[in-house]
């Protein structure tokens, strides 16, 4: 097949010097030291400080600060799904839930994606090389990390994720381990690393946005999350904010793990310790803490607002009488078994009717509907979903704090105010 294979010397030069960043201590959260870039990029001192000038530490914001001008300017390019949208099944690719790091970067035309490092025979993929293969299509929730980070107090400054960072897509494409199967694995490979078409800086480092698994994560097949080089969204290309024209799916991980606009996979034979792996998507307490990597996605409940809202505070109003509530619940550790209602605040729950009991094993890495039904009375009450999975995981009423704001997935609580009897 035409534009399958790459010259070997040509695949495997720098790849293993780009994959392997010199490591930085757990201090890089708040200034890192000199680092060598992802991609190409070879920095001076002189570079490295000017860098670092313009490009400020992770911080925790004050007692009293509010949102700042550039969380806003965050905020305003990336967005959540509006939680009316939890409707669909298949979330519309303009409603999904979009955080791009630094630009979405002009694709050439003439696209390749290469696989090399530690393989056999080094590949070189044009799209019609990458559609030869067999494709196969998963359903998949994915969900920003730092999803619920701005309920969080004191608030680590970055992106104001509420609770809508979240959104699920059939994705299409060829199981990555197809690839490497092709290219054929050497036995001293311990992880993959993948290597998108964006580039920015991030706390005083310029890069190429990478991130990488451990082999056995990439090569997964079912019933384990079978990781996808894909590109196609809901049965048409990937647009442009998705990561058109290919992008890795990691079911079952936080977002930060499902590569956009990627352009190359390097087997490398140490454990990568570039900056989104090693600084980066950590759980940390403190600066100094070296912290836990994020991987999987905590559970989660999310409650279809009922009623209609106050424009500015989003209260929802609702009359007397029996009111259907609705969701989506999911968790990338095993498939949700359980959500419980609350409509007064966590003082009592009750046991939603959830879809997809007959058969869990295809709802492991998307979200599952739950239903139930409250009878409102007049007042204001405060409404909690609550999701349990089959792994024994479920959601904390109190929000668990880190330095990053990752993986908060404390139970939405959703006001609604009830009117009077009428005559």
């Amino acid at each position: 097949m035409g534009g399958r294979y790459e010259d070997a010397d040509e695949a495997h030069e720098g790849r293993e010097t780009q994959a392997q960043e010199a490591q930085e201590g757990p201090e890089a959260q708040e200034a890192p030291e000199a680092h060598i870039t992802t991609g190409a990029h070879i920095t001076t001192e002189a570079h490295i400080s000017a860098i670092r000038a313009l490009s400020a530490p992770a911080r925790v914001a004050e007692p009293a600060e509010g949102i700042s001008h550039e969380e806003l300017a965050l905020a305003a390019r990336n967005h959540g799904l509006p939680l009316e949208a939890l409707r669909y099944d298949l979330t519309p690719p303009g409603l999904h839930y979009v955080l791009v790091h630094y630009d979405i970067p002009a694709v050439a035309d003439d696209w390749t994606l290469t696989v090399g490092g530690r393989v056999r025979t080094p590949l070189r993929l044009d799209m019609a090389a990458l559609r030869s293969f067999p494709a196969v299509t998963h359903r998949v929730t994915m969900e920003c990390a730092g999803n619920g980070r701005a309920r969080l107090t004191p608030r680590p400054v970055s992106q104001p994720w509420l609770v809508e960072a979240v959104g699920t897509a059939d994705w299409t494409g060829v199981p990555l381990r197809t690839l490497l199967a092709e290219a054929g694995v050497e036995p001293d490979a311990v992880e993959a690393v993948f290597t998108g078409a964006d580039h920015g800086v991030e706390r005083g480092v310029e890069q190429d946005y990478q991130r990488s698994l451990p082999l056995a994560d990439a090569t997964a097949a079912a019933p384990d999350p079978e990781v996808l080089v894909a590109y196609e969204m809901n049965g048409a290309p990937l647009p442009p904010q998705h990561g058109h024209p290919v992008r890795l799916v990691v079911p079952g991980w936080y977002g930060m793990a499902h590569v956009k606009w990627l352009r190359d996979i390097s087997l490398t034979s140490t454990p990568f310790t570039g900056f989104q792996q090693a600084v980066a998507y950590r759980y940390r307490q403190s600066a100094d803490d070296p912290g836990e990597p994020v991987t999987r996605i905590s559970p989660r409940a999310l409650m279809i607002p009922p009623g209609f809202p106050d424009f500015m505070s989003r209260t929802r109003v609702v009359r007397p009488g029996p009111v259907r509530l609705e969701g989506r619940a999911w968790s990338g550790h095993a498939p949700v078994t359980m959500v419980e209602v609350s409509t007064d605040d966590g003082e009592s729950w009750q046991e939603a009717e959830l879809n997809g009991t007959e058969d869990p094993a295809a709802y492991a890495w998307a979200w599952r509907s739950w239903r139930t039904t409250w009878t409102a009375a007049p007042g204001t009450h405060a409404l909690i979903a609550r999701a349990t999975d089959a792994a024994g995981h479920s959601q904390p009423l109190t929000e668990p704090w880190n330095r990053g704001g990752f993986g908060n997935n404390a139970v939405q609580r959703v006001t609604v105010f009830c009117l009077p009897q009428g005559d």
